[in-house]
């Protein structure tokens, strides 16, 4: 039951209809007492810049879970990011101090590597390979590199968005070697789709599947459907495979912690969400 009292965390982008995250925490909520409601917002790009600043004004506001397209457009809007942030650019929650300053944080990439782990593959020493360098491709990137990666491969089709994470990420950890400008998969430990190919029916390939080894492990970030193609392909030739919902499972305890709320488990998280695709 909404009321006048319940707080309300807002999950920005566009289009909403991939979104999954009110499916999770909304029944956590319920099941926990917690008078808040996540809900889905669809603005536009070009409204972003002046939708964010009012609804974080609204004196219910609890935060705000940024998706796609937005998370690299929102750095600008805010008054203070973490360290994770200033490495990939990009930020995926946000939340309003005492003072109404805008504090930005990235859990993309944190989401991410918890997953490799719980499923039992190492980060540390392996080589990485990230297709897609926006938000959650550079945040995905920034945290293998923090968790230990000893090689990273960094594509994507506009090769100056690659170029400046990979300047970025050199600069922070000049131990990782770096690389730019191709997507073969051949020889990497972990393969991971951070474009938003595979949302739609006939999308083309991230990258040249046929080129995978059985023995990498291959992730995937698009949450519209359980299972994209590519992740299909990457199973039939017998690759280990984490699907675009387990990065969000793993990160939504450290994103209630940023909010404030009590956190939790992913394996709690699993068995109250209720998700539909």
């Amino acid at each position: 039951m909404i009321s006048g009292y319940t707080k309300i965390l807002t999950h920005i982008g566009v289009p909403t209809e991939s979104f999954k995250a009110s499916m999770i925490y909304n029944p956590w909520f319920q099941a926990k007492g917690i008078d808040t409601v996540v809900i889905p917002m669809g603005c536009e790009v070009e409204d972003f810049a002046t939708f964010l600043p009012h609804v974080a004004r609204l004196r219910n506001f609890a935060g705000a879970l940024i998706t796609m397209p937005h998370k690299v457009a929102v750095v600008d809007l805010l008054d203070e990011v973490s360290q994770a942030v200033r490495i990939c650019g990009a930020s995926n929650a946000v939340r309003r101090d005492p003072d109404g300053r805008l504090i930005g944080d990235m859990f993309d990439g944190e989401g991410f590597v918890r997953g490799v782990l719980r499923k039992g593959r190492a980060v540390k020493g392996a080589s990485a390979l990230v297709v897609g360098t926006g938000g959650v491709g550079s945040a995905i990137a920034a945290s293998l590199a923090g968790a230990g990666a000893a090689r990273l491969a960094l594509y994507d089709i506009n090769a100056d968005s690659a170029e400046r994470l990979a300047r970025n990420i050199r600069a922070a950890c000049p131990q990782i070697e770096v690389t730019t400008g191709s997507n073969d998969p051949a020889g990497i430990d972990i393969v991971v789709n951070a474009t938003p190919l595979g949302m739609s029916e006939g999308d083309p390939m991230p990258l040249p599947v046929e080129r995978l080894d059985p023995s990498s492990f291959v992730g995937e970030v698009v949450m519209k459907r359980e299972e994209t193609a590519f992740l299909a392909a990457a199973k039939a030739s017998g690759c280990m495979t984490q699907i675009g919902t387990d990065m969000l499972f793993e990160q939504i305890p450290a994103y209630l912690q940023f909010f404030g709320f009590p956190t939790t488990t992913a394996e709690e998280l699993r068995e109250l969400a209720q998700i539909r695709y």
